[in-house]
């Protein structure tokens, strides 16, 4: 049976077109695209416009939403996401008003459920080409926090406290700890090697912690001499098990790079990749990665957003991919279930500060960094967690948040992002 458009095929997210199409008048470019909820899900649909082209899913399947307009007869077809509108909603409303991206992936199939940049943009307001179009393009490029930047996929930013999961990993992993409960050789203060510079940590919980401990109370005494223990190498080799160092990744959108120093690297640079610094890099996305192999005990899936593309005939095609994706266990069982035992506690903790209930989350880890140690001279907050859906299956969750005004103080902490997270998780236990 034919599924075929006249004009454009759609984007679909649970079975609802958020995308349209109606004629433009322009025999060269016969239709407009027309967008639902635009904003709320332009880091999914990405946009077609008829003077500045297309971008994101609207580019990488332009053959399947413009076939009937190309081999004259056949139609269109759609593209089905794998997005949870509910989820989305929740991280859409979480970050309004501030700067940075939230994503939810389905630990164990790799579903991206949620996938959210802000500030968004409308596609709507430059789809066509008249003067108006223009004019929103101009504000769009030249304006204040590049919101045609999708920060969930592109911008990769220093991870901070978060990156100390891998950290853990790679310590657990290569035997330098039997367990997050054995005391770690990590003094306070503890003087970054090569140099007379301390860095601080809680001196009441972090002198030799745990890496239970250390997860809790963000020791980045512990992680700084936990990478020295580990070297650059292993250490480096671990996070490409997760995902780091990867040119080729595609969901099927193609994703920016996120880094870990490879190589020589003096022992001071050493130290301050195990705090989430010296060089690391990550997108949200790549943090939620990081999560779902934890949440998954040791096993990645990679990302995707695509269920399928429905031709004009009723044909199916699968989800384009990287060739080679690598999927399959990276960490061992026992080194998943001791990081998701100290997560909990890391998890209880962070939502703790604000005074709060936990909700659907079952660990995580939160992160903050002010301006002095921060990409691009702004605060950071990040948090990384798990949950359980509605139907029982483990999400893993990413959210940054970026703040170019440094509003984000140290009193409040990771809190923006642990607010987030929390609405998306609520929303993936009631679907």
């Amino acid at each position: 049976m034919s599924t075929g458009h006249e004009g454009l095929g759609d984007i679909f997210v649970d079975g609802r077109a958020v995308t349209g199409s109606k004629p433009s008048g322009n025999a060269k470019i016969p239709y407009r695209r027309t967008y639902v909820d635009g904003g709320l899900y332009a880091a999914v649909t990405g946009y077609r416009s008829m003077a500045f082209a297309r971008a994101g899913l609207e580019g990488v399947y332009d053959d399947v939403l413009t076939a009937g307009l190309v081999d004259g007869g056949s139609g269109s077809g759609d593209v089905m996401t794998t997005i949870d509108p509910g989820v989305q909603k929740a991280a859409g409303d979480g970050l309004r008003g501030h700067q940075g991206a939230a994503v939810a992936m389905d630990a164990e199939n790799g579903h991206i459920l949620a996938l959210v940049s802000a500030p968004s943009y409308d596609p709507s307001s430059f789809a066509g080409n008249a003067t108006a179009d223009a004019e929103a393009w101009k504000k769009l490029t030249g304006g204040k926090g590049k919101p045609l930047l999708n920060r969930a996929l592109h911008e990769a930013v220093a991870p901070d406290e978060t990156f100390e999961v891998v950290v853990a990993a790679a310590a657990l992993e290569r035997g330098v700890y039997a367990s997050v409960d054995e005391n770690t050789r990590s003094p306070l203060p503890y003087t970054l090697p090569g140099s007379s510079t301390e860095l601080p940590s809680d001196p009441a919980h972090c002198p030799n912690a745990s890496i239970r401990t250390a997860l809790r109370y963000s020791c980045r005494n512990v992680f700084a001499a936990m990478a020295v223990e580990v070297g650059q190498s292993r250490l480096a080799s671990t996070a490409e098990a997760f995902g780091f160092n990867d040119d080729g990744l595609l969901v099927p959108v193609r994703v920016g790079r996120s880094s870990c120093p490879e190589g020589d690297v003096s022992e001071t640079e050493a130290a301050l990749t195990g705090t989430g610094g010296g060089g690391v890099t990550a997108t949200p996305v790549q943090m939620a990665r990081v999560m779902a192999v934890i949440a998954n005990g040791g096993k990645r899936v990679d990302p995707q957003l695509v269920a399928k593309a429905v031709r004009a005939d009723g044909s199916v095609e699968k989800p384009r991919s990287a060739a080679g994706a690598h999927t399959g266990r990276i960490i061992g069982r026992r080194t998943a279930e001791q990081l998701q035992s100290a997560l909990e506690t890391s998890v209880s903790g962070a939502v703790a500060e604000r005074g709060g209930a936990p909700g659907a989350v079952i660990g995580g880890k939160a992160g903050w960094a002010p301006p002095a140690r921060s990409y691009g001279g702004e605060s950071n907050a990040w948090f990384i967690s798990y949950a359980r859906s509605g139907q029982g299956r483990l999400v893993a969750f990413a959210v940054h948040v970026g703040d170019p005004d440094d509003r984000i103080d140290e009193a409040a902490g990771s809190q923006p992002a642990v607010r987030v997270a929390e609405g998306m998780s609520r929303a993936a236990a009631r679907s």
